[in-house]
Protein backbone atom coordinates (compact mmCIF):
# COMPACT_ATOMS: atom_id res chain seq x y z
CA UNK A 1 0.00 0.00 0.00
CA UNK A 2 2.62 2.52 0.84
CA UNK A 3 4.06 2.05 -2.52
CA UNK A 4 0.84 2.60 -4.17
CA UNK A 5 0.76 6.41 -2.36
CA UNK A 6 4.27 6.46 -3.53
CA UNK A 7 5.16 9.55 -0.95
CA UNK A 8 8.56 9.87 0.12
CA UNK A 9 7.51 10.91 3.32
CA UNK A 10 6.07 7.97 3.87
CA UNK A 11 8.62 6.25 3.43
CA UNK A 12 10.62 7.50 5.68
CA UNK A 13 7.47 7.42 8.41
CA UNK A 14 7.86 3.46 7.92
CA UNK A 15 11.24 3.23 6.98
CA UNK A 16 12.92 3.62 10.79
CA UNK A 17 11.06 0.38 12.48
CA UNK A 18 11.40 -2.45 9.33
CA UNK A 19 14.60 -3.96 10.99
CA UNK A 20 12.87 -4.73 14.29
CA UNK A 21 9.68 -5.55 11.91
CA UNK A 22 10.63 -7.48 8.87
CA UNK A 23 13.86 -9.04 11.00
CA UNK A 24 11.21 -10.66 13.01
CA UNK A 25 8.40 -11.15 10.93
CA UNK A 26 8.23 -15.41 10.50
CA UNK A 27 8.56 -15.47 14.12
CA UNK A 28 4.67 -14.06 14.84
CA UNK A 29 3.65 -17.52 14.10
CA UNK A 30 1.87 -18.86 16.75
CA UNK A 31 4.05 -20.72 18.89
CA UNK A 32 1.36 -22.76 20.83
CA UNK A 33 0.45 -24.21 17.22
CA UNK A 34 4.38 -25.52 16.84
CA UNK A 35 6.15 -26.27 19.32
CA UNK A 36 5.71 -28.03 22.56
CA UNK A 37 5.08 -25.49 25.53
CA UNK A 38 3.41 -25.47 29.43
CA UNK A 39 0.97 -22.74 30.33
CA UNK A 40 1.17 -23.38 33.75
CA UNK A 41 4.95 -23.76 33.97
CA UNK A 42 6.31 -20.47 35.88
CA UNK A 43 7.12 -17.98 33.61
CA UNK A 44 11.06 -16.08 32.94
CA UNK A 45 11.39 -13.48 35.87
CA UNK A 46 10.06 -10.30 34.22
CA UNK A 47 13.89 -9.01 35.05
CA UNK A 48 15.26 -10.97 32.53
CA UNK A 49 14.00 -9.07 29.92
CA UNK A 50 14.01 -5.81 31.63
CA UNK A 51 17.86 -6.19 31.79
CA UNK A 52 18.08 -7.27 28.46
CA UNK A 53 19.90 -4.57 26.32
CA UNK A 54 18.06 -5.72 22.83
CA UNK A 55 14.50 -5.24 24.54
CA UNK A 56 15.64 -1.32 24.96
CA UNK A 57 16.93 -1.28 21.66
CA UNK A 58 13.77 -2.39 19.80
CA UNK A 59 11.84 -0.36 22.12
CA UNK A 60 13.84 2.55 21.07
CA UNK A 61 13.45 1.59 17.18
CA UNK A 62 9.51 1.57 17.18
CA UNK A 63 9.04 4.73 19.74
CA UNK A 64 11.55 6.55 16.72
CA UNK A 65 9.10 5.17 14.50
CA UNK A 66 5.74 6.21 16.09
CA UNK A 67 6.81 10.06 17.26
CA UNK A 68 8.35 10.25 13.58
CA UNK A 69 5.05 9.23 12.21
CA UNK A 70 2.88 11.12 14.63
CA UNK A 71 5.17 14.31 13.86
CA UNK A 72 4.35 13.64 9.67
CA UNK A 73 1.09 13.37 10.62
CA UNK A 74 0.31 16.83 12.33
CA UNK A 75 1.04 18.55 9.27
CA UNK A 76 0.16 18.72 5.57
CA UNK A 77 1.82 15.88 4.69
CA UNK A 78 0.41 13.77 6.83
CA UNK A 79 -2.56 14.19 6.28
CA UNK A 80 -1.80 14.00 2.32
CA UNK A 81 -0.63 10.61 2.90
CA UNK A 82 -3.78 9.62 5.24
CA UNK A 83 -5.76 10.72 1.94
CA UNK A 84 -3.41 8.78 -0.58
CA UNK A 85 -3.98 6.21 1.63
CA UNK A 86 -7.78 6.83 1.72
CA UNK A 87 -8.21 6.81 -2.19
CA UNK A 88 -5.78 3.46 -2.78
CA UNK A 89 -8.45 1.75 -0.37
CA UNK A 90 -11.34 2.99 -0.91
CA UNK A 91 -13.16 0.08 -3.07
CA UNK A 92 -12.41 -2.46 0.13
CA UNK A 93 -13.76 0.68 2.46
CA UNK A 94 -16.89 0.89 0.58
CA UNK A 95 -17.35 -3.27 1.25
CA UNK A 96 -15.56 -3.38 4.47
CA UNK A 97 -19.24 -4.78 6.05
CA UNK A 98 -19.20 -7.88 2.91
CA UNK A 99 -15.47 -8.14 3.52
CA UNK A 100 -15.15 -8.65 7.19
CA UNK A 101 -18.53 -11.17 7.40
CA UNK A 102 -16.64 -13.76 4.14
CA UNK A 103 -14.06 -13.79 6.17
CA UNK A 104 -15.61 -14.60 9.56
CA UNK A 105 -17.55 -17.26 7.27
CA UNK A 106 -14.87 -18.78 5.31
CA UNK A 107 -12.41 -18.34 8.70
CA UNK A 108 -15.02 -20.84 10.10
CA UNK A 109 -16.50 -22.82 6.83
CA UNK A 110 -12.03 -24.28 7.24
CA UNK A 111 -11.86 -24.69 10.81
CA UNK A 112 -15.30 -27.14 9.94
CA UNK A 113 -13.37 -28.22 7.21
CA UNK A 114 -9.94 -29.25 9.34
CA UNK A 115 -12.33 -30.66 12.13
CA UNK A 116 -11.38 -31.25 15.97
CA UNK A 117 -10.64 -27.78 17.20
CA UNK A 118 -12.30 -24.71 19.21
CA UNK A 119 -11.12 -21.49 17.49
CA UNK A 120 -7.44 -22.01 17.14
CA UNK A 121 -5.39 -25.12 16.16
CA UNK A 122 -4.08 -25.58 20.03
CA UNK A 123 -7.26 -25.64 21.41
CA UNK A 124 -8.39 -29.33 20.08
CA UNK A 125 -11.23 -31.51 20.60
CA UNK A 126 -12.37 -34.96 19.34
CA UNK A 127 -16.26 -33.73 19.94
CA UNK A 128 -17.81 -33.97 16.12
CA UNK A 129 -20.47 -32.00 16.64
CA UNK A 130 -18.51 -28.45 17.58
CA UNK A 131 -17.32 -28.88 13.66
CA UNK A 132 -21.57 -28.83 13.04
CA UNK A 133 -22.10 -25.87 15.26
CA UNK A 134 -18.90 -23.84 13.50
CA UNK A 135 -20.50 -24.35 9.73
CA UNK A 136 -23.78 -22.93 11.48
CA UNK A 137 -21.88 -19.96 12.88
CA UNK A 138 -20.24 -19.76 9.04
CA UNK A 139 -23.48 -19.53 7.49
CA UNK A 140 -25.26 -17.10 10.34
CA UNK A 141 -22.67 -14.20 9.48
CA UNK A 142 -25.15 -13.42 6.57
CA UNK A 143 -27.72 -12.27 7.50
CA UNK A 144 -28.89 -9.21 9.70
CA UNK A 145 -31.17 -11.35 11.88
CA UNK A 146 -28.46 -14.89 12.66
CA UNK A 147 -25.57 -12.63 13.14
CA UNK A 148 -26.38 -12.52 16.66
CA UNK A 149 -26.45 -15.77 17.14
CA UNK A 150 -23.18 -16.83 15.49
CA UNK A 151 -21.73 -14.02 17.98
CA UNK A 152 -23.15 -16.32 20.44
CA UNK A 153 -22.24 -19.05 19.17
CA UNK A 154 -18.30 -17.85 19.46
CA UNK A 155 -18.73 -17.05 22.80
CA UNK A 156 -20.15 -20.67 23.36
CA UNK A 157 -17.11 -22.45 21.51
CA UNK A 158 -14.76 -20.73 24.11
CA UNK A 159 -16.64 -21.29 26.57
CA UNK A 160 -16.93 -25.10 25.50
CA UNK A 161 -13.00 -25.04 25.52
CA UNK A 162 -12.82 -24.49 29.08
CA UNK A 163 -13.81 -28.19 29.82
CA UNK A 164 -10.60 -29.23 28.15
CA UNK A 165 -8.04 -26.56 28.31
CA UNK A 166 -7.58 -23.87 31.77
CA UNK A 167 -9.17 -20.01 31.78
CA UNK A 168 -5.84 -18.89 31.47
CA UNK A 169 -4.44 -20.67 28.54
CA UNK A 170 -7.71 -19.43 27.09
CA UNK A 171 -6.97 -15.69 27.68
CA UNK A 172 -5.04 -15.58 24.26
CA UNK A 173 -8.12 -16.22 22.22
CA UNK A 174 -10.78 -14.20 24.82
CA UNK A 175 -9.92 -10.59 23.35
CA UNK A 176 -10.29 -11.50 19.47
CA UNK A 177 -13.17 -14.09 20.03
CA UNK A 178 -15.48 -11.46 22.13
CA UNK A 179 -14.11 -8.77 19.36
CA UNK A 180 -15.23 -10.35 16.64
CA UNK A 181 -18.97 -11.00 18.09
CA UNK A 182 -19.41 -7.76 19.36
CA UNK A 183 -18.67 -6.57 15.71
CA UNK A 184 -21.22 -8.95 14.32
CA UNK A 185 -23.55 -7.69 17.37
CA UNK A 186 -23.38 -3.88 16.30
CA UNK A 187 -22.94 -4.97 12.60
CA UNK A 188 -26.56 -6.32 12.98
CA UNK A 189 -27.61 -3.21 15.06
CA UNK A 190 -30.24 -0.43 13.68
CA UNK A 191 -28.93 1.88 16.61
CA UNK A 192 -26.17 3.80 14.36
CA UNK A 193 -24.62 5.21 17.68
CA UNK A 194 -24.09 1.68 18.73
CA UNK A 195 -23.52 0.21 14.95
CA UNK A 196 -20.58 3.19 13.90
CA UNK A 197 -18.11 1.13 16.68
CA UNK A 198 -18.08 -2.10 15.32
CA UNK A 199 -14.62 -1.48 13.29
CA UNK A 200 -13.49 0.02 16.77
CA UNK A 201 -14.05 -3.02 18.58
CA UNK A 202 -12.57 -5.00 15.96
CA UNK A 203 -9.47 -2.98 16.52
CA UNK A 204 -9.28 -3.37 20.05
CA UNK A 205 -9.71 -6.81 19.83
CA UNK A 206 -6.91 -7.25 17.36
CA UNK A 207 -4.81 -5.01 19.39
CA UNK A 208 -5.08 -6.56 22.69
CA UNK A 209 -4.70 -9.92 21.39
CA UNK A 210 -1.24 -9.09 20.14
CA UNK A 211 -0.21 -7.51 22.90
CA UNK A 212 -1.26 -10.33 25.17
CA UNK A 213 -0.03 -13.20 23.20
CA UNK A 214 3.82 -11.41 22.40
CA UNK A 215 4.40 -11.53 26.19
CA UNK A 216 5.19 -15.25 25.80
CA UNK A 217 8.07 -14.63 24.26
CA UNK A 218 9.40 -12.51 27.27
CA UNK A 219 7.99 -15.21 29.50
CA UNK A 220 8.95 -18.27 27.81
CA UNK A 221 11.50 -17.63 25.66
CA UNK A 222 12.64 -21.78 25.45
CA UNK A 223 9.35 -22.47 23.62
CA UNK A 224 10.64 -20.65 20.89
CA UNK A 225 13.95 -22.98 20.70
CA UNK A 226 12.78 -25.65 18.51
CA UNK A 227 11.33 -23.20 16.49
CA UNK A 228 14.56 -21.41 16.17
CA UNK A 229 16.69 -24.38 15.74
CA UNK A 230 14.20 -25.81 13.31
CA UNK A 231 13.57 -23.37 11.05
CA UNK A 232 17.15 -21.01 11.69
CA UNK A 233 16.83 -19.14 8.46
CA UNK A 234 13.66 -17.47 10.95
CA UNK A 235 16.49 -15.21 12.59
CA UNK A 236 18.24 -13.73 9.68
CA UNK A 237 21.54 -15.07 10.98
CA UNK A 238 20.46 -12.82 14.46
CA UNK A 239 21.52 -14.99 17.27
CA UNK A 240 18.37 -16.70 18.84
CA UNK A 241 18.50 -14.32 22.51
CA UNK A 242 18.34 -11.14 20.25
CA UNK A 243 15.73 -12.29 17.67
CA UNK A 244 13.20 -13.49 20.06
CA UNK A 245 12.95 -9.95 22.58
CA UNK A 246 13.02 -8.53 19.48
CA UNK A 247 9.98 -10.02 17.96
CA UNK A 248 8.03 -9.55 20.71
CA UNK A 249 8.66 -5.77 20.74
CA UNK A 250 7.78 -5.63 17.41
CA UNK A 251 4.38 -7.61 18.16
CA UNK A 252 3.48 -5.67 21.08
CA UNK A 253 4.21 -2.34 19.72
CA UNK A 254 3.02 -2.83 16.27
CA UNK A 255 -0.83 -3.99 18.43
CA UNK A 256 -0.51 -0.57 20.41
CA UNK A 257 -0.08 1.05 17.50
CA UNK A 258 -3.31 -0.01 16.04
CA UNK A 259 -5.19 1.72 19.29
CA UNK A 260 -3.06 5.80 18.27
CA UNK A 261 -3.65 7.86 15.81
CA UNK A 262 -4.97 7.25 12.15
CA UNK A 263 -1.62 7.40 10.76
CA UNK A 264 0.55 5.36 13.74
CA UNK A 265 -2.61 2.34 13.66
CA UNK A 266 -2.67 2.53 9.56
CA UNK A 267 1.11 1.78 9.47
CA UNK A 268 1.45 -0.67 11.87
CA UNK A 269 -1.45 -2.18 10.54
CA UNK A 270 0.18 -2.16 7.40
CA UNK A 271 3.66 -3.56 9.30
CA UNK A 272 1.57 -6.35 10.60
CA UNK A 273 -0.05 -7.70 7.51
CA UNK A 274 3.83 -8.23 6.09
CA UNK A 275 4.26 -9.81 9.73
CA UNK A 276 1.22 -12.01 9.40
CA UNK A 277 2.08 -12.73 5.19
CA UNK A 278 5.28 -13.73 5.81
CA UNK A 279 4.70 -16.29 8.24
CA UNK A 280 2.27 -18.24 6.14
CA UNK A 281 4.98 -19.73 3.65
CA UNK A 282 7.37 -21.46 6.21
CA UNK A 283 4.40 -22.39 8.30
CA UNK A 284 1.89 -23.20 6.13
CA UNK A 285 -1.71 -23.52 5.30
CA UNK A 286 -2.27 -24.03 9.51
CA UNK A 287 -0.83 -20.35 9.90
CA UNK A 288 -3.01 -19.00 7.76
CA UNK A 289 -6.42 -20.77 8.81
CA UNK A 290 -5.36 -19.86 12.48
CA UNK A 291 -4.55 -15.97 11.81
CA UNK A 292 -7.15 -15.60 9.15
CA UNK A 293 -9.46 -13.22 11.69
CA UNK A 294 -6.71 -11.40 12.69
CA UNK A 295 -5.70 -10.70 9.24
CA UNK A 296 -8.60 -9.84 7.68
CA UNK A 297 -9.11 -7.34 10.40
CA UNK A 298 -5.73 -5.94 10.42
CA UNK A 299 -6.48 -4.91 6.47
CA UNK A 300 -9.59 -3.47 7.58
CA UNK A 301 -7.64 -1.09 10.18
CA UNK A 302 -5.77 0.11 7.43
CA UNK A 303 -8.25 0.61 5.06
CA UNK A 304 -10.36 2.72 7.59
CA UNK A 305 -11.13 6.03 6.61
CA UNK A 306 -12.24 7.37 10.53
CA UNK A 307 -10.44 9.83 11.68
CA UNK A 308 -12.20 10.13 15.47
CA UNK A 309 -10.35 9.10 18.10
CA UNK A 310 -12.74 7.86 20.95
CA UNK A 311 -10.10 6.51 23.60
CA UNK A 312 -8.20 9.54 25.34
CA UNK A 313 -7.98 11.67 22.12
CA UNK A 314 -6.28 14.84 24.04
CA UNK A 315 -3.35 12.64 25.01
CA UNK A 316 -3.06 11.03 21.82
CA UNK A 317 -2.88 13.94 20.12
CA UNK A 318 0.62 14.88 21.56
CA UNK A 319 4.17 13.59 21.07
CA UNK A 320 5.11 13.34 24.33
CA UNK A 321 2.38 11.23 25.25
CA UNK A 322 3.25 8.13 22.85
CA UNK A 323 6.38 6.96 25.13
CA UNK A 324 3.92 7.47 27.67
CA UNK A 325 1.35 5.58 26.27
CA UNK A 326 3.53 2.81 25.56
CA UNK A 327 5.05 2.53 29.07
CA UNK A 328 1.80 2.62 30.09
CA UNK A 329 0.66 -0.42 28.38
CA UNK A 330 3.91 -2.32 29.08
CA UNK A 331 3.01 -2.00 32.68
CA UNK A 332 -0.88 -3.09 32.78
CA UNK A 333 -0.07 -6.02 30.40
CA UNK A 334 2.82 -7.46 31.78
CA UNK A 335 1.52 -7.06 35.50
CA UNK A 336 -2.08 -8.65 34.73
CA UNK A 337 0.23 -11.57 32.59
CA UNK A 338 2.49 -12.73 35.39
CA UNK A 339 -0.01 -11.68 37.67
CA UNK A 340 -2.82 -13.41 36.84
CA UNK A 341 -0.12 -16.04 35.78
CA UNK A 342 0.95 -16.01 39.45
CA UNK A 343 -2.90 -15.93 40.97
CA UNK A 344 -3.75 -19.37 39.57
CA UNK A 345 -0.60 -21.36 39.48
CA UNK A 346 1.22 -20.13 42.52
CA UNK A 347 4.69 -18.77 42.64
CA UNK A 348 6.50 -22.02 42.06
CA UNK A 349 3.72 -22.84 38.97
CA UNK A 350 1.11 -25.15 38.84
CA UNK A 351 0.51 -28.56 40.38
CA UNK A 352 1.84 -31.11 37.27
CA UNK A 353 -1.61 -32.38 37.19
CA UNK A 354 -2.64 -29.00 36.12
CA UNK A 355 0.20 -28.12 33.56
CA UNK A 356 -0.90 -30.69 31.58
CA UNK A 357 -3.64 -30.14 31.23
CA UNK A 358 -3.07 -26.36 30.31
CA UNK A 359 -0.74 -27.97 27.44
CA UNK A 360 -2.02 -29.43 24.57
CA UNK A 361 -3.70 -32.66 26.23
CA UNK A 362 -7.08 -32.22 27.06
CA UNK A 363 -8.72 -33.22 30.42
CA UNK A 364 -7.93 -36.48 31.33
CA UNK A 365 -11.06 -36.71 33.43
CA UNK A 366 -13.27 -35.60 30.71
CA UNK A 367 -15.55 -37.85 28.91
CA UNK A 368 -14.40 -36.70 25.66
CA UNK A 369 -10.41 -36.54 26.69
CA UNK A 370 -7.89 -37.84 23.68
CA UNK A 371 -8.56 -41.70 24.20
CA UNK A 372 -11.71 -41.88 26.39
CA UNK A 373 -12.36 -42.04 29.92
CA UNK A 374 -10.46 -44.93 31.61
CA UNK A 375 -8.30 -46.17 28.69
CA UNK A 376 -4.80 -47.19 29.87
CA UNK A 377 -2.97 -44.36 28.25
CA UNK A 378 -5.00 -41.61 30.01
CA UNK A 379 -4.26 -42.00 33.05
CA UNK A 380 -1.34 -40.17 35.00
CA UNK A 381 1.54 -42.55 35.95
CA UNK A 382 0.48 -42.53 39.91
CA UNK A 383 -2.55 -44.48 38.90
CA UNK A 384 -0.76 -46.99 36.64
CA UNK A 385 -1.75 -50.51 37.88
CA UNK A 386 0.87 -52.74 39.73
CA UNK A 387 -0.29 -56.28 39.78
CA UNK A 388 1.28 -57.96 43.17
CA UNK A 389 0.08 -61.37 42.05
CA UNK A 390 0.83 -62.40 38.78
CA UNK A 391 -1.46 -61.13 35.57
CA UNK A 392 -0.49 -58.61 32.49
CA UNK A 393 1.04 -56.13 35.26
CA UNK A 394 4.26 -57.93 37.07
CA UNK A 395 6.34 -55.96 38.22
CA UNK A 396 9.05 -56.48 41.41
CA UNK A 397 8.00 -54.08 43.84
CA UNK A 398 11.15 -53.85 45.76
CA UNK A 399 12.72 -52.47 43.12
CA UNK A 400 11.34 -49.37 44.25
CA UNK A 401 8.04 -47.35 43.57
CA UNK A 402 10.00 -45.53 40.68
CA UNK A 403 11.33 -48.64 39.51
CA UNK A 404 7.99 -50.08 39.62
CA UNK A 405 6.57 -47.32 37.93
CA UNK A 406 8.74 -47.45 35.23
CA UNK A 407 8.62 -50.89 34.57
CA UNK A 408 4.74 -50.83 34.40
CA UNK A 409 4.61 -48.19 31.68
CA UNK A 410 6.59 -50.72 29.71
CA UNK A 411 4.18 -53.45 30.03
CA UNK A 412 1.18 -51.52 29.68
CA UNK A 413 2.79 -50.25 26.33
CA UNK A 414 4.20 -53.44 24.65
CA UNK A 415 0.94 -55.55 24.23
CA UNK A 416 -1.04 -52.42 22.92
CA UNK A 417 1.93 -51.91 20.50
CA UNK A 418 2.48 -55.27 19.17
CA UNK A 419 -1.26 -55.62 18.67
CA UNK A 420 -1.70 -52.55 16.37
CA UNK A 421 1.24 -53.48 14.08
CA UNK A 422 -0.43 -56.78 13.52
CA UNK A 423 -2.76 -54.88 11.66
CA UNK A 424 -2.52 -55.73 7.51
CA UNK A 425 -2.40 -52.05 6.36
CA UNK A 426 1.25 -51.45 7.15
CA UNK A 427 0.36 -47.72 6.95
CA UNK A 428 -1.99 -48.10 9.54
CA UNK A 429 -0.09 -50.92 11.38
CA UNK A 430 3.04 -47.90 12.19
CA UNK A 431 0.12 -45.39 13.24
CA UNK A 432 -1.34 -48.07 15.25
CA UNK A 433 1.29 -49.16 16.89
CA UNK A 434 3.44 -45.91 17.05
CA UNK A 435 0.36 -44.36 19.52
CA UNK A 436 1.15 -46.33 22.32
CA UNK A 437 4.69 -46.25 21.84
CA UNK A 438 4.21 -42.71 22.26
CA UNK A 439 1.97 -43.08 25.28
CA UNK A 440 4.57 -45.00 27.02
CA UNK A 441 7.13 -42.27 26.87
CA UNK A 442 4.14 -40.08 28.08
CA UNK A 443 3.89 -42.66 31.21
CA UNK A 444 7.37 -42.84 31.47
CA UNK A 445 7.68 -39.03 31.44
CA UNK A 446 5.07 -38.48 33.94
CA UNK A 447 6.64 -41.63 36.32
CA UNK A 448 9.83 -39.56 36.46
CA UNK A 449 8.14 -36.00 36.83
CA UNK A 450 6.49 -37.56 40.17
CA UNK A 451 9.53 -39.43 41.53
CA UNK A 452 12.88 -37.18 39.68
CA UNK A 453 13.89 -34.21 41.13
CA UNK A 454 16.51 -32.88 38.46
CA UNK A 455 15.94 -29.87 37.38
CA UNK A 456 17.15 -30.56 33.64
CA UNK A 457 15.43 -33.78 33.36
CA UNK A 458 12.14 -32.91 34.40
CA UNK A 459 12.44 -29.68 32.00
CA UNK A 460 13.06 -32.73 29.05
CA UNK A 461 10.22 -34.75 30.90
CA UNK A 462 7.49 -32.08 30.22
CA UNK A 463 8.82 -31.43 26.65
CA UNK A 464 8.40 -35.06 25.68
CA UNK A 465 4.95 -34.83 27.10
CA UNK A 466 3.85 -31.95 25.37
CA UNK A 467 5.48 -33.23 22.12
CA UNK A 468 4.26 -36.80 22.13
CA UNK A 469 0.81 -35.82 22.90
CA UNK A 470 0.80 -33.77 19.88
CA UNK A 471 1.61 -37.01 17.53
CA UNK A 472 -0.90 -38.97 19.24
CA UNK A 473 -3.35 -36.12 18.17
CA UNK A 474 -1.88 -36.27 14.42
CA UNK A 475 -1.83 -39.79 14.22
CA UNK A 476 -5.27 -40.22 15.43
CA UNK A 477 -6.52 -37.54 13.47
CA UNK A 478 -4.81 -40.00 10.31
CA UNK A 479 -6.67 -42.66 11.74
CA UNK A 480 -10.02 -41.35 11.88
CA UNK A 481 -9.88 -39.77 8.08
CA UNK A 482 -9.44 -43.24 6.74
CA UNK A 483 -12.05 -44.79 9.47
CA UNK A 484 -10.04 -46.55 11.94
CA UNK A 485 -10.77 -46.63 14.99
CA UNK A 486 -9.72 -48.18 18.48
CA UNK A 487 -12.10 -49.43 21.02
CA UNK A 488 -9.84 -49.73 23.10
CA UNK A 489 -5.58 -48.53 23.54
CA UNK A 490 -4.34 -49.37 20.49
CA UNK A 491 -7.19 -52.07 19.65
CA UNK A 492 -8.26 -51.20 15.70
CA UNK A 493 -11.80 -51.39 14.63
CA UNK A 494 -12.91 -50.96 10.88
CA UNK A 495 -15.87 -48.94 10.54
CA UNK A 496 -18.92 -50.33 10.48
Amino acid sequence: MSRQIGMHSLAVAAGVPLFALLAASPAQAHVKWFAPYIVGASPAPIGNTLTNLWFWAAIGLVLIFFIVTRAIERGPVGQSILVGMDRVSDPLWNRLDDFIRVVIGAFFVAVFAVGGVYLTPDLQTPAEWVSWLQLLIAFGVFSRKTMPLSAAGIILLWALALRDYDFFHLLDYLALGVAVAAYLVLAASRNEDWRKHRFEVLRWGVAIALMWSSLEKFAYPDWFYPLVQEKPFLTFGMPRDVFIPMAGVAEFTMGFGLLWTPLVRRLSAVALFIIFNAAVYPFGRIDLVGHALIMAIIVAIAADHTRELHFVPKLKQSLHSVPAGLAIALVLFVGSYWGLHRAFYGPDGAPQEVAERATHSYNPESPHGPMGSGEIGDRPASDIHVAKDGGADTTDLSQGPAAAAYEATMTTMHGPMIEGMRHPDPDVAFMLGMIPHHQGAIDMARVQLQFGADAETRSFAKHVIAEQETEIRQMEAWLARRGVRRASFGSPQEPD
